[in-house]
């Protein structure tokens, strides 16, 4: 039997097993896949056993991305880039690869959803400055987005992502957030703003093209506020569930050698979860 998990502390939340464990059952695949909560000072020992208890690789979720990456023997360009791994695996030797499929995950969800998204070159306004934000730029800059701005409440950490991306990515102090819209093609929001339990995301869509995309990284609602008012002024939405689905797909065929589909019974099985319909 092959064997992956999900580490994090707490890990409990995840939407992992969900995913890969309906793949496993779809597949007929001898194979599990678990929940392992780790203790931030215990993830560097963790993952140096990760093979002799048994598993052919994992998902990271948080905190320990980052020290996923540091720790790993083989990074991929992906996770060099965007600065944390969210999917390991072991090879023939031991050796611990490392990547990151988010920037993956949210590009092919996109892509499939709002295939032009990027037909005119308009640019490309992303709200936040943590993880999710820094493996978007990294997809949309990969993809060809010419211009994006970016907007974050703390300004230093927008700029330091700014920094790092290079000339393409221009900082929008927060408080211009709303005018910004103007010229935009795509808006993604890539904070926690407007997740359960999250403070809502105070943003004014007045100044955005009707003909624009708008995407949010948020999936719990799957319908949020964000979505819920583009829609209703006639724009297109893209939600947060297509990326949590899509950047499942690699590590799992890593794993358990056989490429799943993202389908529509997938989406409505992982919704279901969520107490979405």
């Amino acid at each position: 039997m092959k064997r992956a998990c999900v580490i994090g502390w707490p890990v409990a939340h995840s939407r992992s097993p969900f995913i890969h464990r309906y793949w496993l059952k779809l597949y007929g695949l001898d194979g599990a896949y678990e929940l392992e909560a780790v203790r931030p000072e215990e993830i560097g020992g963790f993952l140096k056993g990760l093979g002799q208890r048994g598993y052919a690789g994992a998902n990271v979720t948080l905190p320990h991305k980052e020290a996923a990456l540091a720790a790993s023997d083989r990074p991929d360009e992906a996770a060099t880039a965007i600065g944390a791994a969210n999917t390991l695996w072991l090879d023939a030797n031991g050796l611990l690869h490392a990547s990151n499929t988010d920037a993956y995950g949210f590009m092919t969800h996109l892509s499939a959803e709002a295939p032009d998204w990027n037909a005119d070159g308009r640019p490309v306004m992303v709200l936040g400055a943590g993880g999710a934000a820094r493996a978007i730029l990294h997809g949309l800059l990969e993809a060809g987005a010419t211009k994006i701005q970016l907007a974050n409440r703390t300004e230093d950490r927008a700029e330091a992502l700014a920094k790092a991306f290079g000339s393409r990515v221009v900082v929008v102090p927060w408080e211009d957030r709303n005018t910004a819209l103007g010229a935009c093609g795509l808006l993604v929001n890539a904070t926690s703003l407007g997740m359960t339990g999250k403070p809502p995301l105070d943003l004014d869509l007045s100044a955005l093209p009707v003909d624009a995309t708008v995407a949010d990284i948020v999936y719990s609602p799957l319908q949020t506020p964000l979505l819920a008012a583009a829609k209703a002024r006639g724009n297109r939405t893209v939600d947060g569930l297509g990326m949590l689905l899509h950047q499942a797909v690699p590590g799992f065929e890593r794993w358990f050698g056989v490429r799943p589909e993202v389908t529509p019974e997938l989406r409505a099985h992982v919704a279901a979860h969520l107490g979405a319909s």
